[in-house]
């Protein structure tokens, strides 16, 4: 699986390169959300990252007007991360080229594309 997700890479690239994201970038725009915020904090522990890497990510997103910061109502001195519109339509894209499948995938049967469908449903349960 990882040879062929290695194999593989290149259009993933491209498509993060077109809209010069790096894999960390659409990480972190898979994560947020433009309705639930999540304070550095959180997501660094969750990215498993120090939050100085958190910080530096989020700040690379908000350049680019894919996230935003807002103070949290709860907490005024604690900022919350949201997606903003932009990004929540460039990883809407990036997901519909995401899911687009490989050459080596389209030349599989039918029996072995339901088979694998299959093995990737149980494996996403674990």
């Amino acid at each position: 699986m990882f040879d062929y997700l290695i194999a593989t890479s290149a259009s993933r690239e491209e498509s993060l390169g077109r809209r010069n994201l790096t894999p960390n970038d659409s990480r972190a725009l898979y994560r947020l959300s433009e309705t639930e915020g999540a304070p550095i904090g959180q997501l660094a522990r969750e990215w498993k990252c120090d939050p100085s890497n958190a910080t530096w990510i989020v700040d690379r997103l908000e350049k680019a007007g894919l996230a935003e910061r807002r103070p949290s109502p709860a907490d005024r001195r604690v900022k919350l991360v949201f997606l903003t519109a932009l990004g929540s339509s460039t990883m809407k894209e990036l997901m519909a080229e995401f899911h687009d499948p490989p050459a080596g995938l389209l030349s599989l049967s039918r029996a072995d594309l339901e088979t694998l469908d299959g093995i990737l449903r149980k494996l996403a349960e674990t």
